[in-house]
């Protein structure tokens, strides 16, 4: 999965941006505490008492949140003036989403894929994506094995073997704009697995 289907601008907000905004739009105050503050000194740890479900953390730290959304967007805006199309954006993000079951991730990026020109085969058999051989063309087989290397972080991995194999059919600059796509994605998917936010519906 090369570095969520729009313009470069709002688009990337969505691409791998949108999970945390959407799914946040229920429960800002679920993280409420049941008693006071009390000490100014330990007001997080008083505000935990009596949470009945974890928080929408974006919903509790709004500018993290906008800042996370503005760094997908340049992400995505550096990878399409890279040269890579929004159909290879969108299967690092589907893949890496696949990869740390993220509920809200997949049911916002799989629809973009398909948008973006990402068949339904080529969805199905993702997992498979090292044996689906004529499935994926050179430059998504790169990025998806980029993406998944900074994913599962294998620590015997030679990362410079990896750069070098998918250099065969991408450019210094495709490859770290894959890159930034697969840490965008990855830090989306960690937003909504934290918060626990719901699967997107489909529009239309």
């Amino acid at each position: 999965m090369s570095v969520a289907t729009q313009s470069a601008g709002a688009g990337t907000t969505n691409a791998t941006g949108a999970e945390g905004a959407a799914g946040a739009a229920g429960d800002a105050g679920a993280a409420g505490a049941a008693g006071s503050a009390g000490a100014a000194g330990d007001a997080g740890a008083a505000g935990a008492v009596g949470l009945k479900r974890r928080p929408f953390i974006d919903k509790e730290h709004p500018d993290v949140q906008k800042a996370l959304v503005k760094a997908s967007t340049a992400s995505r805006t550096a990878s399409q003036g890279a040269g890579l199309g929004d159909d290879t954006i969108e299967l690092v993000n589907v893949r890496v989403s696949q990869i740390n079951g993220c509920l809200t991730c997949l049911s916002l990026h799989a629809p973009r894929a398909r948008d973006a020109g990402i068949t339904q085969q080529q969805l199905d058999v993702l997992p498979a994506w090292r044996d689906a051989v004529t499935t994926y063309t050179g430059v998504q087989r790169a990025a998806l094995l980029i993406a998944e290397s900074l994913t599962v972080i294998d620590t015997s991995q030679d990362r410079d073997a990896v750069v070098a194999q998918a250099s065969q059919h991408l450019t210094t600059e495709q490859i770290a704009a894959v890159e930034w796509t697969a840490v965008m994605i990855n830090a989306f998917n960690r937003v909504s697995i934290a918060s626990g936010h719901p699967a997107l519906s489909a529009k239309g």
